[in-house]
């Protein structure tokens, strides 16, 4: 089920927020919490089941429908997929990546075709983090420092969004914030 929960920032010390301000799985709170911060957040209800060896080709045509709802107003004009198993050989090295907290040039926008992924969004004095799951559309706007978690055993798969035909690029704030919070196991 997709959730909101918001931490404040906390101190500079390694001490973990232990309780939340808000924390709701209702999809009207969770919409109305992220536009009052600037960020864009869905549900599409799309019933559709992929198959355990789609490619990211046959991914893409599924989604075709969704696929053209978002590039509609011409921003994002380059798409492909991730899909991420407990399998994959490279699922620790791209943890590890995506959990350092970072910025990028571009929105990021996923809307998540199966599983699930903990975007954590750090803005102003808060941490945000948003358990995104399937059918689930969420756009970080330009220059949002956050981070991803897949957890140690990912099972998701997104079609990604880009404006730049480069795809994920990432600026690395080196701030070790996101070790301060509970990530996916």
């Amino acid at each position: 089920m997709t959730r909101l929960s918001i931490y404040p920032e906390g101190s500079t010390s390694n001490t973990i927020p232990s309780l939340p301000l808000l924390e709701s799985s209702n999809s009207a709170v969770i919409k109305t919490e992220l536009e009052s911060r600037g960020i864009e957040f869905q549900h599409w209800p799309v019933k559709v089941e992929l198959n355990e060896q789609a490619s990211e080709a046959e991914i893409l045509a599924i989604y075709t429908a969704v696929i053209n709802r978002v590039q509609a107003d011409g921003r994002y004009p380059t798409v492909d997929a991730i899909r991420m198993k407990p399998d994959h050989p490279q699922r620790e090295r791209l943890r590890q990546k995506f959990l350092a907290e970072h910025i990028h040039a571009e929105d990021e926008v996923r809307f998540f075709v199966e599983g699930c992924g903990l975007f954590c969004l750090h803005i102003n004095d808060e941490v945000l983090q948003v358990l995104c799951e399937k059918n689930d559309l969420i756009n970080v706007p330009a220059e949002t420092r956050h981070w991803f978690d897949m957890g140690s055993k990912p099972n998701f798969c997104a079609v990604r969004f880009f404006n730049n035909p480069e795809g994920w690029v990432a600026s690395f704030t080196g701030d070790p914030i996101s070790e301060r919070f509970t990530n996916l196991r």
